[in-house]
C-alpha cells in the first residue's frame, strides 16, 4: 500500500470522473436518436460540454462548499447560543484575553528583541571585536587606531571592519548652544553596516585621512528638528564645538546606530598623527564577516593576526588576544534571560486560563447531556456534534484574542514607558506576525480548552443520557474537573515562588546601604571635545574652573566630577603594583575610578585615614578603598606606598596613596563595594560627569547651574540633568519590570485558581445536592457537609502545592542569577507561598460549602 497517498483523494476524483462521463454518455444518446453517427454524436457531445478541466474545477468546489457551509452554519449557531448564556461567555472572553493578550505582549517584546534580526542588511554578518589582556591585568576592550587598521587590512574572513566612538558637543549656529552626540568613526562604517544615506553621499577616501576637509551625516531626527525635511540641508554648514562640517548627506530614520541619541556622524581618521600609539585606545569595533563565514573561523583568523602582531609589536600587543561576539547578542545582552522568564510564565499563565476554561466547559457540556442526546436520536453524527461544540470554543476563543490584541498593544506601550535601558524597546509593537501568533494562540487554546470537553461530552450512550436528563445521581466524583483545579494550583504555586524570591531579592536590596549618600546629589555634563585632550593643561583648567564657580553659588554643598557614576553598573578592574613590585600568582586587582578634588566630600563616603584629594595638587594623588586596603595592604599602613598599573600604558593610574575611604557600591547596588583605587584627576576625559551636593531639591538648581556655565561658558551646552537617585532607580529597572510583571502574572494565576476551585465545588454542589438532602434528612449536621466540602477543596489545593514546591525549584534555579540576598530554596518564600495558597483556597471553598450546606432536605426530596 502506497502510505503517501491519501485514500480519499483518488475516490474523489474517481467521482467528479464518473460523473463527467456520465453527462457526457448522456448527451451522445441524445444526439443518436437525433439521427447521428455514433462518433458525430460523441464529437458533438465533447464540444457542447466543454473543457474536462473546468468542468472538474466547478464540480471540485460543489463538493467543497458543504464544508465551509457547514462551519458557517456551526459558527452562527454558536454566537446565538453565546449570546442565550452572556455571564458564561463574558468570563470565557475575559479570562482568553488576559491569558492571550499577555502571552502575545511579551511575545512581541521577544520578537523584536530576540528573535527579529537587526535592521540592518544580512545582520547575521555583523559581530563586535574586542581586545583583551590574557593575563587579565587591563579591562580595557577598546582598540587603538593603529591595530584596527592591521585587523582590517590582515585578515581573510572578513568584507570589512571599522569602529566609533563618541562626543558630546555644542552646535553654535543658532541663538544658544546646543548639545549635539557626535559619533566619529573610523573608515569603511557604512560599508560594515550595510547602510548608505538617503540623501546625499557617503564619506569620500579623502575625507577619511587627516588633513581632509571637514564632512558630516545627520540623522533623520536631526535633519526634521533643524531642517524640517528640507532636502536642501545637504551643502549646508553644521558649526560643532570649534569645527565647521560641510553637511553631505542624511540617514534613513531606521538606522539607529550606535544608539538612537546620535545626531551626527563624522570620519575619525586613523593616519592622525596623535593615533599612532598602540596604547592609545578609543575604538569600539564592528565587523561584517564575508558570507558563509561562522564565528569560530573569524575568531582563529583574527587570532593569527593578532599574533602575528604580537610579534612585531611585542608592546602591547604581545599581551593581547581577540574576542568577537554577535553584534545582536552584543546589543540584547543580558535581557534574554529576563524576556525568557517573563515568556515562560506567561505561558504558564496561559495553560491556567486554558485549564480553567476547560473546567468550566467540562461542567457545561455534563449540563447539555440532555440536548446532545437529543441530537444523536435526531440522526447527527458525533462528529457532527464534535464540530459544534468545538465551533463554539473557537468562537469564544476568536473574541477573546481579538480582545487581546488590545491587552498586547497596550502592554507594548507599557514596555516602552517603564524600561528604558530594554535594548530594542522602541521596536516593540503588533505586526503581522503578532497577530498571526494571537490567531494561532486562538487554535490552540481550542484545541487545549475545547477538544476534550466535547469528545467527553458526546461518548456516553444514548439511554444513559436521557436517564440523567434530571438531577437523580446520588453522587459525582468529579475527577476531571479536580485534576484541572489541580493543575491550575500547581502552576500558580510554580509563578508564585517566582515572583516571591524576586520581591525579597529587591527588598533586600532595597535596604542595602550603598556607602554614599545620593539624596540631594544633582548630575549633568558640559560638552566637550577629544580633540580637546591635545591640549589636556587646558581642559583640566576649564573643568577646575567650572567646579570652582558651581562651589560658590548658594544652595551648593559640594560639587566634583567622576568618570563614571558612583553606583550605576559599571566596572574598569586593571591590575596593580605597589612599590614597583608584582607578586607572582597573587594578583592585586582593583577597580579604577577617576574623581575630583571634592568627591568624597559630595558623595559623603568617609575618609577613614590620611587626607582626601587635595584641590589644585601639582602631584598624583591615589586614595584606596578600606576592602584594597585590607585584601592588599594586610597589617601595613596603605598611605604613603606608591601605586601604578602593571601593564604597558602610560594613560594607567599612578601615584601615591594619600588616604584611605570607606567602602562604597561604585560598580551597582546589588554588587558588593569591591577594592577601588581612586585617581585624584578631575578630567578623565572632556565631558566627564559634574555631581553637586544642594542644600534642597537638587532639581531646582538645574536651571541656576546652567545659567553659571553659560556665563563661563557661552559656546558649551549643559545637558543630562537628573538627580543621582533617578540615576541608580534606572539602573534597577529591569530588575524592577521583572519583578513587577511575573508578581502581576502570580497574582493573576491565584485569581484564576480560585475561580477554577470556586467554580468547580459550586458545580459539584449543584449536581450533589439530592446526595446532601437525603445525607442531612438521615440526621447529618450542616457543619459535616460544611468541612467535607471545604477539606475536598483543600485535599485538591495541597497536592496541587507539593506539585507546584516541584516545579518551583525548578524555577528558582533558573532565576538563581537574578537573586541577591536571597538563596534560591528561601525556606520563608516558600512556606509563605504554600500558606497563602491553602488560605486563598479554604476561602475559594467555603462559599460554595456553606451554600451547599443550606439545601432543604424537604423540599430536594419532594422536587425529585
Amino acid at each position: 500500500m502506497n502510505w503517501k497517498r491519501s485514500p480519499r483523494k483518488p475516490a474523489r476524483e474517481d467521482a467528479v470522473n464518473e460523473e463527467i462521463g456520465f453527462h457526457i454518455a448522456e448527451l451522445t444518446e441524445d444526439y443518436i436518436a437525433r439521427g447521428m453517427s455514433p462518433e458525430e454524436a460523441r464529437r458533438r457531445a465533447l464540444l457542447e460540454f466543454g473543457g474536462r478541466e473546468q468542468v472538474k474545477q466547478q464540480l471540485r468546489e460543489v463538493h467543497i462548499s458543504p464544508v465551509f457551509e457547514g462551519f458557517a452554519f456551526n459558527l452562527k449557531a454558536a454566537m446565538r447560543f453565546l449570546r442565550k448564556s452572556p455571564s458564561f461567555s463574558i468570563v470565557v472572553i475575559l479570562t482568553l484575553a488576559l491569558g492571550i493578550g499577555a502571552n502575545s505582549a511579551v511575545f512581541s517584546a521577544i520578537d523584536a528583541i530576540i528573535l527579529r534580526p537587526l535592521p540592518f542588511p544580512h545582520s547575521n554578518q555583523l559581530v563586535a571585536l574586542y581586545q583583551h589582556d590574557y593575563k587579565g591585568r587591563d579591562a580595557n576592550v577598546s582598540v587603538a587606531p593603529v591595530r584596527l587598521e592591521d585587523w582590517n587590512r590582515l585578515n581573510s574572513t572578513f568584507l570589512a571592519i571599522s569602529g566609533y566612538y563618541f562626543d558630546d558637543l555644542s552646535e553654535t549656529s543658532g541663538s544658544l548652544p546646543e548639545k549635539v552626540t557626535e559619533c566619529l568613526v573610523a573608515p569603511r562604517f557604512l560599508e560594515v553596516m550595510g547602510v548608505s544615506p538617503m540623501l546625499g553621499r557617503e564619506f569620500t577616501a579623502q575625507e577619511e585621512h587627516w588633513g581632509g576637509s571637514n564632512s558630516a551625516l545627520i540623522s533623520y531626527t536631526y535633519w526634521q528638528r533643524h531642517f524640517h525635511g528640507d532636502p536642501g540641508a545637504v551643502g549646508q554648514k553644521l558649526h560643532i564645538g570649534d569645527y565647521s562640517y560641510a553637511i553631505v548627506g542624511v540617514m534613513p530614520s531606521s538606522f539607529q546606530f550606535p544608539k538612537n541619541e546620535v545626531d551626527v556622524w563624522t570620519p575619525s581618521a586613523p593616519d592622525a598623527p596623535f593615533a599612532q600609539r598602540r596604547d592609545e585606545t578609543w575604538f569600539t569595533v564592528i565587523g561584517r564577516m564575508k558570507p558563509g563565514v561562522a564565528l569560530e573561523k573569524a575568531t582563529a583568523d583574527l587570532a593569527t593576526v593578532q599574533s602575528r602582531l604580537g610579534k612585531q609589536f611585542p608592546k602591547p600587543d604581545a599581551e593581547l588576544t581577540v574576542q568577537i561576539a554577535a553584534l545582536k547578542d552584543v546589543i540584547i545582552g543580558e535581557s534574554r534571560s529576563s524576556l525568557w522568564l517573563l515568556y515562560g510564565s506567561v505561558s504558564l499563565l496561559l495553560l491556567i486560563a486554558c485549564s480553567n476554561i476547560a473546567a468550566l466547559l467540562l461542567a457545561r457540556t455534563t449540563e447539555r447531556e440532555h440536548e446532545v442526546s437529543i441530537r444523536f436520536s435526531l440522526g447527527a453524527s458525533r462528529s457532527a456534534i464534535v464540530g459544534q461544540l468545538l465551533t463554539e470554543v473557537f468562537g469564544l476563543a476568536l473574541l477573546g484574542s481579538l480582545a487581546g490584541l488590545l491587552v498586547a498593544a497596550a502592554s507594548a506601550r507599557g514596555f516602552h514607558l517603564l524600561s528604558k535601558t530594554l535594548p530594542r524597546a522602541d521596536e516593540i509593537g503588533l505586526n503581522w506576525q503578532i497577530v498571526g501568533y494571537t490567531l494561532v494562540a486562538a487554535v490552540l487554546t481550542t484545541l487545549l480548552c475545547g477538544l476534550f470537553p466535547a469528545l467527553r461530552g458526546t461518548r456516553r450512550t444514548l439511554a444513559r443520557s436521557l436517564a440523567a436528563g434530571g438531577r437523580t445521581q446520588v453522587s459525582t466524583r468529579g475527577t476531571l474537573q479536580w485534576m484541572l483545579v489541580g493543575m491550575q494550583i500547581m502552576l500558580a504555586v510554580t509563578l508564585l515562588i517566582g515572583a516571591g524570591l524576586l520581591l525579597r531579592s529587591f527588598q533586600q536590596l532595597a535596604r542595602v546601604h550603598p556607602g554614599f549618600e545620593p539624596s540631594h546629589v544633582l548630575t549633568f555634563q558640559v560638552s566637550g571635545s577629544w580633540g580637546e585632550t591635545s591640549e589636556m593643561k587646558n581642559v583640566i583648567q576649564r573643568i577646575d574652573r567650572t567646579l570652582e564657580s558651581l562651589r560658590a553659588l548658594p544652595g551648593v554643598e559640594a560639587a566634583s566630577t567622576a568618570a563614571m557614576l558612583p553606583g550605576v553598573p559599571s566596572q574598569y578592574q586593571i591590575e596593580f603594583k605597589i612599590d614597583g613590585k608584582l607578586e607572582p600568582g597573587h594578583p592585586i586587582l582593583a577597580d579604577s575610578r577617576y574623581v575630583s578634588a571634592g568627591y568624597f566630600e559630595t558623595m559623603r563616603i568617609p575618609l577613614l585615614m590620611g587626607e582626601s584629594c587635595r584641590q589644585a595638587s601639582k602631584t598624583s594623588d591615589i586614595l584606596v578603598n578600606r576592602a584594597f586596603a585590607d585584601r592588599y595592604m594586610g597589617n601595613t599602613l596603605a598611605v604613603g606606598h606608591q601605586l601604578s598599573g602593571a601593564i604597558y600604558n602610560d594613560f594607567l593610574p599612578q601615584g601615591t596613596i594619600r588616604g584611605v575611604v570607606g567602602d562604597a557600591r561604585e560598580e551597582g547596588m546589588s554588587t558588593q563595594a569591591a577594592p577601588t583605587v581612586y585617581s585624584c584627576f578631575s578630567a578623565p576625559d572632556p565631558f566627564p560627569n559634574y555631581l553637586v551636593r544642594t542644600h534642597g531639591d537638587p532639581m531646582a538648581m538645574a536651571e541656576t547651574i546652567r545659567r553659571r556655565i553659560h556665563e563661563i561658558e557661552p559656546a558649551r551646552s549643559v545637558y543630562a540633568f537628573a538627580p543621582l537617585q533617578e540615576h541608580l532607580d534606572e539602573a534597577s529597572q529591569e530588575n524592577r519590570l521583572r519583578t513587577m510583571l511575573l508578581t502581576v502574572f502570580a497574582a493573576t494565576a491565584i485569581l484564576l485558581a480560585c475561580i477554577g476551585l470556586y467554580g468547580t465545588l459550586s458545580y459539584l454542589g449543584r449536581l450533589r445536592q439530592r446526595e446532601v438532602g437525603v445525607r442531612l434528612a438521615l440526621g447529618a449536621m450542616r457543619s459535616q457537609i460544611v468541612a467535607r466540602f471545604l477539606l475536598q477543596g483543600l485535599r485538591v489545593a495541597v497536592i496541587g502545592c507539593a506539585a507546584g514546591l516541584v516545579l518551583g525549584l525548578g524555577l528558582s534555579h533558573f532565576i538563581g542569577s537574578m537573586l541577591y540576598g536571597v538563596s534560591s530554596v528561601d525556606p520563608a518564600t516558600y512556606g509563605g507561598v504554600v500558606c497563602l495558597i491553602l488560605v486563598v483556597a479554604a476561602c475559594a471553598s467555603l462559599v460554595p460549602a456553606l451554600r451547599a450546606a443550606r439545601v432543604e432536605p424537604v423540599q430536594v426530596l419532594r422536587e425529585e
